[in-house]
């Protein structure tokens, strides 16, 4: 009596990456209400810069207040029927903001910009214009697990990990485009411009699309610096081309200035079809007239844009240093990063056995024995066992202290049962010897002894 959609597994609701979520959600650590409680990692937020934002609402009441700098109210402006375009002062407010992340070095037409409810919006929209049910885009691996649902469950669309990449003609699929995420979500990296480069190479030569989801593109907080996809069309004087038609990007608040909740999403695409047709499908999931006008008088402040993102770099920078020298202290090392929420931790050496089993089997102790929500790699379709994804801005500093402490605890466990394990190995095995010794042996040991005491 149900559609297939409703019948269909392909959400990928039951990932670990989603179960480890379930499992937090039955559980949540409290420093004071539950103090045993599972610790959450595995969500990728940005909450070290709210007292900033924060501030700037005290200073600037009339924002909230829905009144203009006239203090005139435009409430009823804002509750009543706005079209599916969304506001021209928001839409200009957002590409200058995403022009200044990028240093000033490419600049957004505002009329190539669709709003979307969130980044997951904006992909899903972006798959429905470029491929048809069945189609494939390719994804390099380890990805986002959410792509798995972000992408394929209601479009019908294909992912090959790009490791995988004679998957498609296994499978007769058309391949349509590339997907990447720069800065990678989970390795924390950002794309260099030689990897820029032969990604626009590898796509013009193959006459297909280019997504690039660019929502860490203000977390980059070392270097090497964040460079745009729109910075090496312009460079290669592909900016007015059909291949510029093929480039689109992702881009959303969400991460840069840790507002979730409010679901602002974009498409930017050099395509008029792809932005009409993206702007017909906004309709089914817009953002409201009131953050838009709120979010437009804050990112319209440039010294509150230019402080906002100098400090908020400098805050998760610090923040990194200290969960992968709290690592470090467990003997736990992580890939070299620049970006991002999350560091890429490498637990190979905590495994049981070099497979997708032993993750399995660590991911659950460190889930319900540490207490700590972390994403094994292979939910991200990582092709070696034994790497994590591990968030550190979701959080305060004393939490993710108490996090370490108790890493450091689990770790210093393993290594002592290992080594009691190992002796009593080592105990068993001399015994065996022992047992399979004749007795003249012992006798003659037994008189060596005497005449050792003899002689004394």
């Amino acid at each position: 009596m149900l559609s297939g959609k409703v019948t269909c597994n392909s959400h990928g609701q039951d990932s670990s990456y989603f179960l480890g979520w379930e499992e937090y959600e039955k559980n949540p650590y409290d420093e004071f209400k539950n103090p045993n409680g599972i610790i959450q990692m595995g969500l990728a937020e940005n909450q070290l810069s709210f007292d900033l934002l924060q501030s700037w609402l005290e200073k600037n009441p009339q924002a909230m207040a829905f009144r203009n700098y006239n203090n005139q109210s435009i409430f009823k402006n804002l509750a009543l029927f706005q079209d599916y375009h969304g506001l021209p002062a928001f839409k200009n407010a957002l590409v200058k903001f995403m022009s200044e992340i990028r240093g000033g070095s490419v600049s957004f037409n505002p009329n190539n910009l669709v709003l979307t409810a969130g980044a997951t919006s904006a992909n899903e929209t972006l798959m429905f214009c470029l491929a048809n049910p069945g189609d494939a885009f390719l994804l390099p691996t380890p990805y986002y697990p959410g792509f798995d649902r972000d992408l394929k469950w209601r479009t019908g669309a294909e992912i090959v990990p790009i490791q995988c990449s004679s998957l498609n003609e296994k499978q007769n699929l058309k391949v349509k485009g590339v997907l990447v995420r720069n800065t990678s979500n989970p390795l924390g990296t950002s794309l260099s411009l030689h990897e820029l480069d032969l990604l626009v190479n590898f796509i013009s030569s193959r006459n297909i699309h280019l997504v690039s989801d660019e929502i860490y593109s203000g977390t980059v907080f070392s270097s090497p610096s964040f460079i745009s996809i729109m910075e090496v069309l312009k460079n290669k004087n592909l900016t007015n081309t059909d291949i510029a038609k093929r480039v689109h990007i992702v881009y959303s608040l969400s991460k840069d200035l840790g507002l979730p909740g409010f679901r602002i999403g974009a498409i930017y695409s050099n395509d008029e079809r792809v932005v009409s047709a993206a702007t017909k499908m906004s309709s089914f999931g817009l953002v409201s007239s009131q953050t838009q006008h709120l979010l437009s008088e804050i990112l319209s402040d440039q010294n509150f844009t230019k402080t906002y993102l100098s400090e908020n770099r400098r805050r998760l920078k610090e923040r990194h240093e200290m969960l992968v020298s709290g690592l470090k202290k467990s003997g736990i090392g992580c890939l070299p990063s620049n970006s991002g929420l999350f560091c890429w931790v490498d637990m190979r050496h905590l495994l049981s056995s070099n497979t997708f089993e032993g993750e399995m089997e660590l991911w659950k102790m460190i889930v319900y024995q540490v207490g700590l929500n972390i994403s094994p790699g292979s939910s991200c379709h990582c092709s070696e066992p034994g790497w994590f994804r591990a968030c550190f801005a979701n959080m305060s500093e004393q939490t993710l202290d108490h996090a370490m402490q108790r890493v450091k605890s689990f770790v210093d466990s393993m290594a002592k049962q290992n080594n009691q394990s190992r002796h009593q190995k080592l105990m068993n095995r001399n015994s065996r010897r022992t047992k399979s010794l004749p007795k003249w042996v012992f006798e003659l040991s037994f008189h060596q002894q005497e005449i050792v005491a003899n002689e004394r």
